[in-house]
């Protein structure tokens, strides 16, 4: 469902540092993927295709600070159209940071600031493309 938090992001200095920090606090499960320089986290029971098999919890991801805008952790919001939901939120007073980009062929991320300043991302998936 369009909306809602679907996914969360944290950036990092040392990846190994950070990696072993998050499976040792919570018991996360961290899968890297180098070609895009990204690493899965499970922070729950997952399926590789669908996701979290409990409800309650959100999935997310890790990545190297300084590779794209994030600084610091950011909510993700599931949209059906990230273009839409820019113009949306440009219209409201926020601004677009990242514009769309092509995540794989799993779907389409962008970042924005809100009203306030905080960063957050948007998510596409590609079933809704």
């Amino acid at each position: 469902m369009s909306g809602r938090v679907v996914h969360f992001e944290i950036p990092f200095d040392d990846a190994d540092r950070a990696k072993g920090f998050y499976q040792e606090a919570f018991g996360w499960a961290i899968m890297g993927l180098p070609e895009l320089q990204y690493n899965m986290v499970s922070s729950g029971p997952s399926d590789p295709q669908t996701g979290p098999t409990e409800p309650g919890f959100i999935n997310g991801g890790m990545f190297e600070r300084g590779i794209n805008p994030v600084t610091s952790p950011v909510l993700v919001v599931d949209v059906p159209d990230v273009d839409e939901a820019l113009q949306r939120i440009e219209k409201l007073g926020g601004q677009t940071v990242t514009p769309k980009v092509a995540v794989g062929d799993m779907g389409y991320s962008a970042y924005f600031k809100d009203t306030e300043g905080n960063l957050l991302g948007l998510w596409q998936s590609v079933q809704q493309a």
